[in-house]
């Protein structure tokens, strides 16, 4: 058995932790209820506009020649991987370059083979996961997260959407978790560019519609603002995810603490009953032995 020593040095660091953990854990919550606002503020305007887009896609007849609608074979393949700056959130990021990985190995085997795929991390914890195990990336953007609002998003989406118009990419797809609530994160792989038209609603008689401006128009500005808005929601989906997953780690670690604690001091009072009996056996001892 350890000495009393050292049960209350680790009765002393157990604590410490647990105190570490629950403060991290109310920060957690603190932020995961604006990232909560924020993802389910965007979502019905995101889902309507992608509604929108559906509902005039019969109607468009140059749909086809939309640079983001350009069905491509791909020859060229960029993942979007977003993870968090920050470690401490379970499997949140451990998740993220698992289903990277997957990726890598079933869906575009031949183009890694090939080095005819790129990986762009936001998030310098899956950045890190990826090096460490042999996945090169290309590029990074790790800031956005230091300040997520439409603007700097924007200024990405528009990065994103000149690599593939410029044909320096056939497809572009994102890897993120998508959040459920705070306990519930769904990591996801979607296809970012180029846009996949629902092809039922392409099958369907066009309604009529009256266009102001022209369909063209159209094309030109609903796509890319829909394009931007999905990227958006992909950023604060994960952002708010990571809240959550960071948030039930540390409650989970601080409940682990506590059993902890509760261990320790159970196993320091048996140390110290047991020191104690051993001094009076030995004062008894003695004092016999002076008597005899």
């Amino acid at each position: 058995m350890a000495s009393l020593k050292e049960i209350r040095t680790r009765i002393s660091t157990v604590t410490t932790t647990r105190q570490v953990t629950s403060a991290m854990k109310m920060v957690s919550a603190a932020k995961l209820k604006k990232a909560q606002d924020a993802i389910m503020q965007i979502r019905p305007y995101a889902d309507k506009l992608h509604e929108i887009l559906a509902d005039l896609t019969p109607a468009l007849n140059n749909i086809e020649d939309s640079i983001y609608t350009n069905q491509r074979v791909p020859e060229k393949v960029l993942l979007v991987v977003i993870s968090s700056n920050r470690g401490l959130c379970g499997s949140f990021n451990s998740n993220i370059v698992k289903q990277t990985i997957r990726l890598i190995k079933t869906k575009y085997f031949k183009l890694y083979k090939a080095g005819k795929l790129d990986c762009l991390a936001i998030g310098k914890q899956g950045e890190k996961q990826l090096k460490s195990r042999k996945i090169s990336v290309s590029e990074s953007n790790h800031e956005i997260f230091d300040q997520l609002n439409f603007e700097n998003v924007n200024q990405l989406a528009q990065e994103l959407m000149t690599s593939f118009s410029s044909g320096q990419y056939d497809r572009i797809e994102l890897v993120y978790n998508q959040f459920k609530n705070a306990a519930v994160q769904i990591c996801v792989s979607e296809q970012f560019l180029p846009v996949e038209m629902d092809e039922k609603a392409m099958d369907n008689t066009p309604p009529d519609f009256i266009y102001e401006p022209s369909q063209e128009h159209i094309v030109t500005e609903l796509i890319p603002r829909s394009l931007k808005i999905q990227l958006f929601k992909t950023l604060l989906d994960s952002n708010a995810a990571e809240h959550g997953a960071r948030m039930t780690a540390m409650h989970q670690a601080t409940d682990n603490a506590s059993e902890l604690l509760d261990e320790l001091r159970l196993h320091y009072n048996q140390a110290r009953q047991t020191a104690i009996t051993n001094e009076i056996l030995e004062i008894t001892g003695g004092a016999e032995a002076l008597n005899s």
